[in-house]
């Protein structure tokens, strides 16, 4: 039972050791998860969004929404083409990926406002029921998108530093854990 105990743990630590080795190759993909994460987030809450359209039909929610998919998909695109495998980094697509994240949080921003003025407008103000709840869920996922979308871009634009300070983790294997290595491959070999 000891014995299970430290293979777990040994497991445990070299999988750690592994994924900073991947990250200490690619530390885009921290930037890179959290803007999917926002993406996720955003559609898997799309419903949400079009109750609300359909109920307040203010100028520019529907585009604003649409906006919203179409640059979180494009921008992931121009993510990955700013960082093409063992090459430099694509200024141009970073550029232009930093434009359409500016794009959605002015759309969520848009969109909160429309959202405001239809819940304190004078004349005829919508009033947030059990059964219109959706919108205030709505304006709560566009505030969390636009921390995440936020997030996001601080991350990627702190991808050099991120690189400087996984640079300095030491993730070689001490040597007897070599000598293990060696062992093995031998006994493989015979």
């Amino acid at each position: 039972m000891a014995n299970h105990g430290k293979k777990q743990r040994r497991g445990l630590k070299e999988m750690c050791r592994k994924t900073i080795v991947s990250l200490k190759r690619k530390p885009q993909t921290i930037p890179m998860l959290v803007l999917v994460l926002g993406f996720l987030y955003y559609s898997l809450n799309l419903t949400h969004v079009s109750d609300t359209t359909a109920k307040l039909q203010l100028s520019g929610m529907g585009l604003s929404g649409f906006c919203t998919m179409l640059f979180s998909m494009l921008s992931l695109v121009c993510f990955l083409n700013a960082y093409p495998h063992r090459k430099k980094t694509n200024i141009p697509m970073l550029v232009l990926m930093f434009l359409m994240l500016g794009i959605l949080i002015y759309c969520d921003i848009y969109y909160m406002g429309c959202i405001d003025a239809a819940l304190t407008r004078e004349t005829n103000p919508i009033v947030v029921t059990d059964s219109t709840k959706y919108i205030s869920q709505t304006y709560d996922m566009l505030g969390v998108h636009c921390i995440i979308i936020i997030v996001g871009a601080l991350l990627t634009a702190l991808v050099p530093v991120l690189r400087k300070l996984f640079r300095r983790i030491d993730t070689s294997l001490p040597v007897e854990e070599m000598g293990n290595m060696d062992a093995i491959l031998l006994s493989e070999e015979a």
